[in-house]
């Protein structure tokens, strides 16, 4: 097998492109809750929009091959958290503003280091730990506890789709041990929208054409968003292209000022360098480990 060539430039536009899109993604699920559309109709049409793109993109290029999968249950339960985080995306973008629904999404790695402390059981030093508790105290300040004008189920919501989000990773990086990426992404969809189907008799109700744009731009930014995700992979390590994702801050902000002509209050702005600060501490730490540390001493040396 031939090495695969590192193109980190490429792989960072990639990742800066996907981001306004999840970015777009966020804004279109607020104007959804605006304008009523139930969350449960919203998950099947995220979901259900990338079947048939992703089915015919491939079908193009000769490489339907590429979805053969012995792993369903695998996939069905990687799809049974990925909604649960779905539902609580869906949540914190009605409920909170853009950039403060953005910005706790980023407490995304300190949830994985508890996750590899609380489950995988792995020790971790205080470098992390210390980052972890630096993200929180930025949650802290963001939610302002007992008189907040933001709202505490939207942070709740906003927290569980981030822990959500870490659990996935741990899903995804075991399944793509054995499935090609995109497959990932396809059988996501399918048993995604499968489950939120389930739902439908109870709350689908008719749309106007606004209603049906926004929802199809919901599923059209989501699949190109996650797809550009998977090509800057492609293209660098994971460490080299994540620190595009804190450029959605950028844009979930302009999107605040241009549709709903509001700005973050000054709280955001003291919060979010702490979140931010500590998710490059931990990528940062993890990076150096994964480069100086003998994988066999990695978890005793943090």
């Amino acid at each position: 097998m031939t090495a695969r060539t590192e193109r980190p430039i490429l792989g960072l536009l990639f990742r800066a492109a996907a981001m306004l899109l999840m970015s777009t993604l966020v804004m279109l699920l607020k104007l959804a809750g605006e304008r009523g559309i139930a969350t449960p109709e919203v998950m099947f049409w995220r979901q259900a929009t990338t079947i048939p793109v992703l089915f015919m993109a491939l079908a193009l290029m000769g490489r339907l091959g590429n979805l053969r999968t012995r792993r369903w249950k695998s996939h069905a339960a990687r799809a049974a958290v990925g909604t649960a985080g779905l539902f609580c995306n869906v949540t914190a973008a009605v409920m909170l503003p853009l950039a403060e629904a953005t910005t706790i999404g980023f407490t995304a790695p300190m949830f994985a280091v508890l996750v590899s402390v609380l489950v995988m059981h792995e020790r971790v030093g205080w470098w992390r730990l210390s980052a972890v508790a630096l993200g929180f105290a930025g949650v802290v300040i963001i939610a302002q506890p007992g008189h907040a004008p933001v709202p505490l189920l939207g942070i709740v919501a906003g927290l569980g789709s981030a822990l959500v989000v870490a659990v996935a990773a741990f899903q995804i990086r075991d399944l793509t041990r054995t499935e090609d990426p995109i497959a990932c992404v396809f059988y996501f969809a399918v048993f995604g929208a499968l489950i939120a189907s389930l739902m439908l008799p109870f709350y689908a109700t008719r749309h106007d054409l606004g209603d049906i744009l926004v929802l199809l731009g919901i599923g059209l930014s989501g699949t190109a968003g996650q797809l550009l995700i998977t090509l800057s992979l492609r293209q660098a390590a994971v460490s080299t292209v994540i620190v595009m994702d804190y450029t959605a801050l950028i844009w979930s902000t302009l999107f605040g000022w241009l549709v709903w002509d509001r700005l973050p209050p000054s709280v955001t702005w003291l919060g979010a360098p702490l979140i931010i600060g500590a998710g490059l501490i931990i990528i940062w730490r993890e990076h150096r480990l994964s480069r100086a540390i003998p994988p066999a001493n990695a978890m005793e040396e943090d």
